[in-house]
């Protein structure tokens, strides 16, 4: 969730800085770099943290649901309920920023691409995750992983291609047919953890590295392959040409 949630936010950062008076392509991509970093340095300690705290803490609630109920049991149990409120006023910080960032990237998106206005589109959504964060976090759960699971692989073969647009020709012959292939063995990752894995044949479980989850990568390496040949093939044909 955080690499897609870095789509989204790098709009934010990059609108933020052009909002100071910062023009400059290489500024624009330097202040980038350096939030990405301080993003991830950020992150990086949070999860290590908290693998090291569920991995002993999960005894305090045997039967929790979520992550959430061990982090509270936790912190309930170490630092009593000066702890407990400490951590809810985190918390809402940390889904302050992020749904402040999330709403005003997807309504300045769908502002531009639908023609309704900006601020009834931030009413809109917030709307509607005031309505959605009433179903519960197991609920939520249990929506999202099938829907994120299917939608990762394009998103992370994507950002492993933006760093190689300057090797090939035309970089939509490789991002298309990569994040199709992607897309479409992610979509049988994101069936087999929903609540219908028996919709999908018996082949499925037989693919390399489907166990654990991976089943997109090698079918996508192979269409990349595929794809930079033609791409470099096509490449030297139009120079001979010229």
């Amino acid at each position: 969730m955080d690499t897609l949630g870095a789509m989204v936010f790098g709009i934010v950062i990059v609108n933020a800085a052009r909002s100071c008076g910062v023009t400059s392509a290489p500024l624009l991509t330097r202040y980038a770099i350096l939030a990405g970093l301080i993003a991830g340095i950020g992150l990086t300690a949070v999860y290590l943290t908290l693998f090291k705290l569920g991995s002993g803490s999960g005894v305090l609630v045997p039967e929790a649901q979520n992550g959430a109920e061990i982090l509270h049991a936790y912190v309930q149990y170490t630092f009593g309920a000066a702890g407990s409120g400490f951590l809810t006023v985190l918390i809402t910080i940390a889904c302050l920023v992020t749904a402040v960032g999330l709403t005003c990237a997807c309504a300045e998106f769908f502002s531009e691409h639908t023609g309704i206005g900006y601020g009834k589109l931030v009413f809109l959504l917030g709307l509607f995750s005031m309505v959605v964060s009433n179903l519960g976090l197991s609920h939520l759960i249990t929506i999202s992983v099938p829907v994120l699971t299917a939608i990762y692989p394009p998103c992370i073969v994507l950002i492993l291609l933006s760093f190689t647009l300057r090797w090939w020709h035309s970089s939509n012959r490789l991002i298309a047919p990569g994040m199709l292939v992607s897309l479409v063995f992610g979509c049988l990752d994101g069936i087999k953890v929903s609540a219908f894995p028996t919709l999908l044949p018996a082949w499925v479980e037989r693919l390399p590295l489907s166990a654990q989850g991976l089943a997109w990568l090698p079918p996508t390496l192979v269409m990349l392959i595929v794809a930079a040949a033609y791409d470099q093939a096509r490449g030297r044909q139009q120079i001979s040409v010229l």
